[in-house]
C-alpha cells in the first residue's frame, strides 16, 4: 500500500461533529468545579445518546430533507439549546452517525483482507470497493442523504479518504490521468443516484453491484501491450 493511502485516513475530510460539553457551573471554589466536570461530561455524554439515537430513527422514517433541528430535539427530549451546543444542523447530526460506519470501512480498505484490503490487482480492488459501499448505502441510505447529498458530498463525510483511495488504485493500474479520473470513479457512488436507480427505476441491489463490477474492471483493465 502507498504512502498516500496509509496517511488518507489523516486527511480524509471526515466531518467530526461535537461541541462544548454544557454551560452548568458549580458555586464555590475548585473543589466544586472539579466535581462539577465529571457531571458535566456525563450529562453531555447522555444528551449526544439521546439525540444521535432519536435523529437516527427520524432519518430512517421520512424524507431526511424533511428532518429539522425541532424535530430532532422535540424526539431526543431535549432543549434546542443543548442540540444546538452539539449540532449545528440536521445535516451534521446524519454526518455523525454515518461516520462510524464510514470509519469501520475504512479500516478494511487498509487492514482488511483482500480484494478489500492491500493484496489484490487494483481492478478487483476498486470492484470490492464498490461493492461494500453499495451494502453501506443499501443499509443506511438515509443517513447518507442526509449528509452527503449534493455538493456537500464533496466537503463532507470520509470522501477525502475515498479519494486517496480510489487515486492510488487508478496510480497502481497505470491510468493515463489518476487525477482527473478519481471523481468521475466515485460519481456511481452518490446517495441520490443509488436511490434513484433502487428506488425510482426499481433496480435490484445486485444488478447494480454487478454493473459497478464491470465498470471497476473496465476503468483498471492493463494496459494493451503490443
Amino acid at each position: 500500500m502507498s504512502d498516500d493511502e496509509q496517511g488518507g485516513r489523516g486527511s480524509a475530510a471526515v466531518h467530526r461533529v461535537g461541541g462544548p460539553l454544557g454551560d452548568l457551573q458549580a458555586p464555590g471554589g475548585g473543589g466544586g468545579r472539579a466535581a462539577a466536570a465529571p457531571r458535566r461530561r456525563a450529562d453531555a455524554v447522555r444528551n449526544r445518546a439521546q439525540i444521535l439515537a432519536a435523529a437516527e430513527q427520524l432519518f430512517s422514517e421520512q424524507d431526511p430533507r424533511t428532518v429539522t433541528m425541532d424535530r430532532i430535539a422535540k424526539a431526543a427530549g431535549v432543549g434546542r439549546a443543548t442540540l444546538y451546543r452539539s449540532f449545528p444542523d440536521p445535516s451534521s447530526v446524519a454526518v455523525a452517525l454515518l461516520d462510524e460506519h464510514e470509519r469501520r470501512l475504512q479500516g478494511r480498505l487498509i487492514h482488511g483482507p483482500a480484494p478489500l484490503g492491500p493484496g489484490a490487482p487494483p481492478a478487483e480492488r476498486l470492484a470490492a470497493f464498490y461493492l461494500a459501499m453499495l451494502d453501506l448505502l443499501e443499509h443506511h441510505l438515509p443517513l447518507a442523504l442526509g449528509a452527503e447529498v449534493g455538493p456537500d458530498r464533496f466537503t463532507t463525510g470520509a470522501y477525502g479518504f475515498w479519494r486517496v483511495h480510489v487515486r492510488t488504485l487508478l496510480v497502481d493500474a497505470g491510468a493515463p490521468d489518476p487525477d482527473a479520473a478519481i471523481d468521475i470513479a466515485l460519481s456511481p457512488l452518490a446517495p441520490e443516484l443509488y436511490r434513484f436507480q433502487r428506488h425510482e427505476l426499481g433496480l435490484s441491489h445486485d444488478r447494480i453491484a454487478a454493473s459497478l463490477s464491470g465498470l471497476a474492471h473496465r476503468l483498471l483493465a492493463p494496459p494493451r501491450t503490443g
